[in-house]
């Protein structure tokens, strides 16, 4: 059955109903997953619109089966969408990146636990508080905690059985007051619980809370004459109180919110999403997303906002927004504050998405400028007409020998300098016979569908070499991936080093003293040796083999065995006994050797 037709008999059978649908690629991967208020109309739309975006097309192209699931709401498919999506990560959707391993605070589950910091959350039964994208912050948190509460920092397994067993000493954490030595019995596990517990309501941002129950504790021990007890009380509120003060206050009047602002540049969503809690700012988080399918707000926004939220614990209902967003999430409530703290709030979120923006920007510019000769690049793009500086060439190359073993070489410089890691060689697979202008539209083809497909970026220029033809051969197959215009190319002839334009009728000449024409050579020539090398390995590999596929009980893995090993015919002939028995077995040895023995007879 036809792929269309197909595809045609898998819309016919989808409901008219809220639900997910997952497309799948001729391997059976999962290349995209969405949510739809009604399955059949959407998924249609895909086979029925015209899409401007490429990687659209790309991905219907990739289409070769569809599932779906029914739900009974629009929110349900929302939540469906979210666990598929981070499951498989599909390819042609957007994800929630971050090249940092934020770190957390964890309260061990152990007896007497510990509390220190980690970047690795595991499910072991332990607490997790965070995570803190401003170290800074937790760092100032955990100094507090050491500094009010004297809690172990060995890693002793303190079971009542060792600790009954007298395993264990007391340690100089001890003797200069930091731990209360639980390890000898001078600490009970209620007394170092009720650390425990005054530190989770720390990490849980409840300080408010916190000095309020410490202060009933402090004045039920004066009741009772613990005045020494009491006073502990109250340097732990003093303690707390000062950093409370020091802590971002944005309102005492605000309690649990959390505010979310965005900015969409080019292909790039941009956000800030501040976590508030007793009127205190206890996250702040600033990241951006790349679309990948011209994606709306609501649709990043449905991605991304439950795996932060989850990612921070947050479970407050309002979300302050600077504009009323069309998105059902579980649990939200959308707030536009037009006046006071709650629009105080947000205008600080739109300084850090715009700080964010702006400084992310900066940097990557500072790091263009870093990475190249940028004067030769500069020459290069005022030489060859760019609109931008090509910080990425390619050069394309042909060879083949009578017409057999045709191959092409791609090589890769960035910055002006070669990239080799980047260089590939194809075989080429459609071209009979020594056409070099089909062989040259068929690698530009593979080259360039592969990096759209991959999401790569693409070279600022492309050098061909060779003349008109090979040049125009280029320019057909980009124009038939749609991306002719979007980056420049030119063809380099040997015999007088003429560049060619497309659509030009004659060459120019760079004077050969130029520094452009000296790195279009570079690439030209290495392309050649490049394509050259793979030439001949490929041509005597076929050669090799075509010697050897007569022999009776040398089979083509062997031979493959024999090319690998020894390259040539003469090294395998001189090689000696042993090493072919090594290689090879007595057996097939004992038939290579008598072969050797008659053909030199």
């Amino acid at each position: 059955m036809m792929k269309g037709e197909n595809i045609k008999q898998l819309i016919a059978v989808l409901p008219d109903k809220p639900g997910v649908y997952q497309y799948f690629d001729k391997n059976g991967q999962i290349i995209y997953v969405g949510k739809a208020k009604n399955l059949k109309k959407r998924v249609n739309s895909y086979f029925t619109k015209n899409f401007d975006n490429y990687k659209t097309k790309i991905l219907v192209s990739h289409i070769a089966d569809i599932k779906f699931v029914v739900v009974d709401t629009e929110l349900d498919a929302l939540l469906l969408e979210n666990n598929l999506i981070k499951t498989y990560q599909p390819k042609y959707n957007i994800q929630l990146k971050d090249d940092k391993t934020y770190p957390w605070i964890v309260v061990k589950k152990e007896p007497f636990p510990r509390v220190f910091p980690t970047r690795q959350k595991r499910n072991d039964g332990s607490k997790y508080f965070g995570p803190y994208p401003n170290v800074k912050v937790m760092q100032s948190l955990l100094d507090l905690i050491r500094e009010m509460y004297p809690l172990r920092t060995c890693s002793l397994d303190l079971s009542q059985n060792k600790i009954q067993q007298g395993k264990y000493k007391a340690c100089l954490e001890y003797h200069i007051g930091r731990c209360k030595a639980p390890c000898v019995s001078f600490q009970t596990q209620e007394e170092y619980q009720v650390f425990i517990e005054q530190i989770e309501f720390l990490l849980k941002g409840k300080t408010y809370q916190l000095i309020q129950a410490l202060k009933a504790r402090m004045m039920d021990f004066a009741a009772n004459y613990a005045f020494e007890q009491a006073q502990e009380m109250k340097e732990l509120i003093a303690q707390l109180e000062k950093y409370r003060a020091k802590s971002t206050i944005v309102s005492s009047s605000i309690s649990d919110v959390d505010v979310l602002t965005f900015e969409t540049v080019n292909n790039r969503f941009f956000f800030n999403y501040l976590v508030i809690q007793e009127g205190s700012i206890v996250h702040a988080y600033t990241n951006e997303v790349v679309l990948k399918l011209q994606e709306s707000s609501a649709e990043v926004l449905s991605i991304v906002l439950p795996q932060i939220r989850e990612r921070f614990g947050s479970n407050s209902k309002e979300v302050l927004v600077e504009e009323e967003i069309d998105l059902e999430l579980p649990g939200i409530n959308w707030v536009v504050p037009q006046i006071g703290d709650k629009k105080k709030l947000l205008e600080l979120s739109q300084r850090n998405v715009q700080y964010y923006r702006l400084d992310k920007l900066k940097k990557e510019a500072l790091k263009k400028e870093e990475k190249g000769p940028d004067r030769v690049l500069l020459q290069i793009q005022k030489d060859f007409r760019l609109s931008e500086i090509p910080y990425h060439i390619e050069c394309f190359d042909n060879s083949n020998f009578q017409g057999t073993n045709a191959v092409s070489a791609c090589v890769v410089f960035k910055n002006a300098q070669p990239s080799k890691k980047d260089y590939r060689h194809f075989n080429v697979k459609t071209v009979e016979g020594p056409d070099d202008f089909a062989t040259m539209k068929e690698v530009v083809f593979r080259r360039y569908k592969r990096l759209v497909e991959e999401g790569e970026s693409l070279p600022q220029l492309i050098v061909i070499d060779g003349g008109k033809g090979q040049l125009g051969a280029a320019c057909e197959a980009l124009k038939e991936l749609g991306i002719y215009g979007q980056l420049a190319i030119v063809g380099i002839a040997k015999r007088l080093e003429e560049i060619f334009f497309p659509g030009d009728q004659y060459p120019i000449y760079l004077d050969k003293r130029s520094e452009s024409l000296k790195v279009i050579q570079y690439l030209r020539n290495e392309a050649h040796r490049f394509g050259i090398t793979h030439h001949r390995n490929k041509r005597s590999k076929s050669t090799f083999q075509t010697q050897f596929d007569q022999i009776q009980g040398i089979g083509p893995k062997t031979i493959e065995l024999l090319y690998q090993t020894f390259g040539s015919v003469e090294n395998m002939q001189n090689a000696g006994d042993e090493r072919l028995i090594e290689v090879l077995g007595k057996a097939k040895a004992q038939i290579l050797k008598e072969y050797f023995k008659n053909s030199v007879a």
